[in-house]
């Protein structure tokens, strides 16, 4: 996510971790660094990443700025942002051995999925664009594990793991300081020649790369992504406030979603990509050229009423290999109800809440009550 969960968090630690290789590597040995690091960065483009680069594992100023941010409780039910102490921003810890991080970018952002024109249309349903394809852990893992499995084949065996929102990793910090580009006043990172719709990944190892420099950031005075949040999560520049973040209540958030944010929220799902909607670097970034992130079941152009009136069983299977998965079928219903709650009062609409006012699920239950309520209240007014 510069992404987002390309976001402002690393997803649910529930995904599984891939396996460690030993860290044995003889850093004592003669090898020309740079033109390994050279060669790496090539490799990666090889297997589909725009762009590769190497930071060093200090990351200081990015520690004291998440445990402030982890003390202000802007984290909410993400316990797991603070479940592991430093090991997040001291990748050594985490991995011992770790002293570099080959950092990955990899471009997600599908053609002509007409996002201005859905989240304009209040019958239709926004899903963020990033998890309109298959779901992006293992496709990149996989690129990740064959780009450190080719440095093997290359320098002999040395330590390194693999990583994609599955351990407690500061992708972004990490990328910032690989000059991958800089984290905005939206927290997600932005490249001037890419913008931020691009997936991270990481590979911690043990061999001493030559790192790359920083960037310079480049926001200026620019507001537009704190001035278009719907929910007004962006509480001051470089400051997000999860709770209040339509990816977090969609994603997230468990229980039910505040009343005070549901109109707020407007015919938007499964995440929000307002900020990145707005951004200008964006409009230098470029389409995806993977299949895998290409929309499926034609989810960039639903109706909220098509998907509300999925079964289960429907649900399941048209989400399938999908990010939407992990939120489950209650929670897809819950955010459905509070678009459909939004969406213009018409009979197709006040009828699919009706077949589900009696849901057995109290969670889904309360949503579709409180939308019936915002039509029927209309309705009274009129």
């Amino acid at each position: 996510m510069g992404g987002s969960l390309h976001y402002f968090c690393v997803l649910s630690e529930s995904l599984l971790i891939p396996q460690a290789h030993t860290l044995s590597y003889d850093a004592g040995c003669n090898l020309n660094y740079q033109e390994l690091a050279n060669n790496i960065k090539q490799w990666g483009q090889e297997l589909g990443f725009q762009q590769i680069a190497i930071a060093d594992v200090a990351l200081n100023e990015h520690e004291e700025h998440l445990q402030n941010w982890l003390a202000a409780g802007f984290h909410g039910e993400m316990n797991y942002m603070a479940r592991h102490g430093t090991k997040r921003s001291r990748p050594d810890e985490l991995q011992p051995g770790t002293v570099r991080v080959i950092s990955a970018r990899m471009d997600y952002l599908p053609p002509d999925t007409q996002i201005v024109e859905v989240l304009n249309d209040a019958s239709k349903a926004f899903i963020s664009r990033y998890t309109l394809g298959r779901d992006y852990h293992k496709l990149i893992r996989k690129r990740l594990t064959q780009l450190g499995k080719r440095v093997e084949d290359a320098i002999g065996h040395y330590g390194y793991r693999a990583f994609v929102d599955s351990a407690p990793v500061l992708e972004k910090a990490l990328a910032e300081k690989a000059g991958l580009g800089w984290i905005g006043k939206h927290t997600l990172l932005l490249d001037r020649s890419a913008g931020s719709w691009f997936f991270l990944g990481e590979i911690y190892v043990d061999i001493p790369l030559p790192v790359d420099e920083p960037v310079s950031a480049h926001c200026g005075k620019c507001s537009a992504c704190i001035d278009i949040c719907p929910t007004q999560a962006i509480v001051a520049p470089y400051r997000l406030d999860s709770r209040k973040c339509i990816s977090y209540l969609t994603i997230e958030l468990h229980g039910p979603i505040p009343e005070a944010l549901r109109k707020p929220m407007g015919n938007r799902v499964f995440g929000c990509d307002d900020c990145q909607l707005v951004c200008p670097w964006n409009r230098f970034a470029k389409f995806t050229q993977e299949d895998d992130f290409k929309p499926r079941h034609q989810l960039q152009d639903r109706t909220l009423v098509e998907l509300f009136m999925w079964d289960e069983e429907t649900y399941l299977r048209n989400t399938e290999g999908s990010a939407i998965r992990r939120i489950g079928y209650q929670r897809w219903l819950r955010n459905l109800a509070v678009g459909l709650g939004n969406a213009p009062s018409t009979p197709d609409v006040i009828a699919a809440l009706q077949a589900r006012a009696h849901h057995e699920s109290e969670l889904v239950r309360e949503h579709v009550c409180w939308a019936l309520t915002q039509h029927t209240g209309a309705a009274k007014t009129e």
